[in-house]
């Protein structure tokens, strides 16, 4: 894990702290605007970098905002598809879309104050400019800021509510996750566990699943790599488990394909991604729901969850998981990734399981 950087309370930024004399400055600004739809990885041919020199002024109930940190998720994929998924497909010539983290560097309004820490949907930008009511207020005190793009930002909403409302997990019950070393499957294991299930992950690598067992101290850990088809993957499977009561799925393909026949009797499947359906097999899939007569043998249900269905119920989610991360009582890694011109690679690089937990870039 020696490519993961952690970090704490991150402090103010010293090297842009504006006040009112920035209306009057123009600042120098980049984006990375969405240029090009791929069809199989996303790189940085789908992207161009210009820099979008903009002035500081600002108007009332307005803030100027300069990120800190920004976010890459595999759904920025979903959002690539040709055709409408839970919205219309991104539009090309925009800046790409995305969560970050940063600083108040100019002020209209009460609520906020010069050198603030915010986050906000503010895309693949160095600077914007937001009504007060856009960004929401960060404490550095209570924890660290990157965890409003983690554990307590949408990856934490979705393995929450997904597992304990979708999932309903009970004590003594068998939960496997695939994926379960990214930004939501290391959550949802560790939620798992807090609710007295036996809980095993899948992942690929011994070095994932070494940090499986041995950090978030799961029951059993299973490296998909080292297994060559979906026969041996389901047998490995069945040899740990005995059988799974809740299978929360981040992945799809061929490694659904062979947990499927494992669920036991009113299983319930969660399905939160199909990454290993979004480059080349997204808009087409080559893999088709060839598993519905186990689900039929079992009575089991499979529901498809998304972050934004738990979005007004956010402060729920905070008031437990908080007090976890304050007190150190949960883990959330952060691969954190320096260079805004780094970002397109950053997003690629999710689709072929380079990091572990959450990816932030630093800009």
């Amino acid at each position: 894990m020696d490519a993961l950087k952690k970090e704490n309370n991150v402090p103010p930024s010293h090297d842009l702290r504006y006040n009112e004399a920035m209306q009057t400055t123009s600042l120098a600004n980049r984006q990375w605007i969405y240029v090009k739809r791929p069809t199989e990885r996303v790189t940085d041919e789908h992207y161009e970098l210009r820099d979008a020199p903009m002035s500081g002024d600002i108007a009332d109930n307005e803030v100027l905002f300069q990120a800190k940190y920004i976010s890459v998720d595999p759904y920025m994929r979903i959002q690539q598809h040709e055709s409408n998924t839970w919205e219309e497909p991104h539009p090309m010539g925009i800046v790409q879309r995305a969560g970050s983290v940063g600083i108040v560097v100019a002020s209209h309004s009460d609520k906020w104050k010069v050198g603030d820490w915010a986050s906000g949907y503010t895309g693949w930008q160095l600077f914007s400019k937001c009504h007060a009511a856009d960004l929401q207020k960060l404490d550095p005190e209570s924890a660290p800021v990157t965890t409003a793009l983690g554990v307590l930002g949408m990856p934490g909403r979705t393995a929450w509510f997904g597992l304990m409302e979708s999932g309903r997990p009970k004590p003594g019950e068998v939960v496997l996750v695939s994926g379960a070393a990214g930004a939501v499957g290391s959550l949802v294991v560790q939620f798992a566990k807090r609710a007295g299930c036996r809980v095993y992950g899948i992942a690929g690598g011994s070095e994932k699943c070494d940090f499986l067992v041995d950090r978030l101290g799961l029951d059993g850990a299973i490296d998909y790599k080292a297994l060559s088809t979906t026969a041996e993957l389901s047998s490995e499977i069945q040899r740990q488990t005995q059988g799974v009561d809740i299978y929360f799925d981040n992945v799809g393909g061929w490694i659904t394909d062979a947990v499927i026949p494992q669920i036991k009797r009113r299983a319930r499947i969660i399905i939160c991604g199909a990454i290993s359906q979004y480059h080349g097999g997204l808009d087409r899939p080559d893999q088709g729901p060839r598993f519905l007569h186990h689900l039929l043998y079992q009575r089991a249900t499979i529901q498809g969850i998304l972050a934004r269905d738990y979005t007004a119920r956010m402060d729920e989610m905070v008031a437990i998981v908080g007090p976890w991360v304050k007190n150190k009582e949960i883990v959330f890694e952060e691969t954190i990734i320096d260079g805004f011109e780094k970002l397109p690679d950053a997003l690629s690089s999710l689709f072929d399981g380079r990091h572990v937990g959450k990816v932030l870039v630093r800009v």
